[in-house]
């Protein structure tokens, strides 16, 4: 079940994403999150009346996705940042693309004209689920995030409706 997440998500958010923050380059953060700082960053989005979603199972949150403003002036007011990320238990299951359908649905819906994702580099599965969606690579940017004594590239996907 995809559904708007509440402020009641933030725990299994945060040990979503704390997962990869720990041990990957997917997120250049380099720090856990505390769960008052996720809340905070999802009033922020949902503030925007951006939405944001979790996927559940059984009452367990599988993944969630959102989109962000993708800048701040207001000639870009049209244009959104999307993030996705999987519980590593639950992927291959189609909760990426899940999500994803219903968070296009709505920014569509919503009037955006444009999305993009950014993905730190490589990662197969991230841009095979962004190009599932039409998001086609439109920039990579080398070597500029460092995290576990290496530098990693990020490339930026886009689709416009």
């Amino acid at each position: 079940m995809i559904r708007a997440a509440t402020s009641a998500d933030a725990a299994p958010v945060v040990a979503i994403y704390n997962q990869y923050v720990s041990t990957t380059a997917i997120s250049f953060e380099e720090e856990p999150v505390a769960t008052s700082e996720m809340a905070s960053r999802m009033d922020a989005v949902l503030q925007l009346s951006l939405p944001w979603l979790v996927a559940e199972r059984d009452g367990q949150v599988m993944g969630y996705a959102y989109a962000a403003r993708w800048r701040e002036r207001r000639a870009y007011r049209y244009s959104v940042e999307t993030t996705v990320y999987i519980a590593p238990d639950s992927g291959g299951q189609g909760v990426g693309t899940a999500l994803y359908a219903q968070l296009f649905d709505l920014l569509r819906g919503a009037g955006y004209h444009a999305a993009m994702g950014v993905i730190a580099l490589p990662n197969a599965a991230s841009i095979a689920l962004h190009e599932k969606f039409g998001m086609h690579k439109v920039a990579h940017f080398r070597e500029v995030g460092h995290k576990f004594g290496r530098w990693h590239d990020v490339g930026n996907w886009q689709v416009v409706w």
